[in-house]
């Protein structure tokens, strides 16, 4: 019984320690995303001359080029404002520049009669200045099928989208930002969001730690001990 307590306690604490780890992770995040917001934008030529790109993760950019519509790609089961859609990811060639960036445009919603049915948004032919963030890859779900192809797609691997298209891509992608436009909607989750889940799950973890613990005193020392020697 002591072994099991001390074994449940331990356990219970190095969860609740591991949660805390996660909240301080995303707080780190969180903090990176501001320092990289308040620095001032790149432009597309000034982005593209970036030798280290990863270092300016998250800093704004004030982008203009022209849309590669045909290389556009929807990653499918993708959610915003709790709903079921698409990330719409186009290339975009920068003026005054050889290189590529790939673009997270925005979500649209999905045709749940149709699975494999494409929504309608617009994607300019002409010129377009954006405005948006430096991020990584898009995001990726449990992939089944490690070598995807076509406009739908699970997931989407940089590298092999770059060998894929022949493009000359950079190393990171833009999250496009603004208001709604050309039927995209930009209304992404904060990067850093559930630290206060992390907390509320580590005090539950520690609770349950201290509910085992006197649980533990009370039957196995003060019951078995301390009231019979009362009597």
């Amino acid at each position: 019984m002591t072994l099991s307590a001390l074994l449940a306690v331990a356990l219970t604490v190095s969860l609740g320690r591991w949660q805390l780890s996660r909240a301080a992770q995303k707080e780190a995040l969180q903090s990176r995303i501001d320092a990289g917001a308040a620095l001032p934008k790149l432009t597309g030529q000034s982005l593209a001359a970036q030798t280290d790109l990863q270092s300016q993760m998250h800093r704004g950019v004030l982008l203009r080029g022209r849309w590669l519509p045909q290389r556009t790609v929807l990653l499918d089961n993708r959610q915003m404002n709790s709903k079921q859609g698409f990330y719409v990811v186009t290339p975009m060639q920068l003026d005054g520049s050889a290189a590529v960036v790939l673009v997270q445009r925005g979500w649209v919603p999905r045709n749940f009669l149709d699975r494999r049915s494409v929504p309608k948004f617009e994607t300019p032919t002409q010129s377009v200045e954006i405005e948006g963030r430096i991020a990584g890859p898009p995001s990726k779900l449990y992939e089944f099928d490690a070598h995807e192809s076509g406009l739908i797609r699970q997931n989407l691997d940089l590298e092999r989208f770059a060998s894929e298209s022949g493009l000359p891509l950079l190393g990171v992608s833009v999250q496009q930002l603004g208001a709604a436009s050309e039927s995209l909607l930009r209304e992404w989750p904060p990067v850093g969001s559930g630290v206060e889940k992390h907390y509320g799950y580590a005090f539950q973890w520690f609770a349950l730690s201290a509910l085992i613990a006197i649980l533990y005193v009370w039957f196995q020392i003060v019951r078995r001990f301390v009231l019979p020697r009362r009597v």
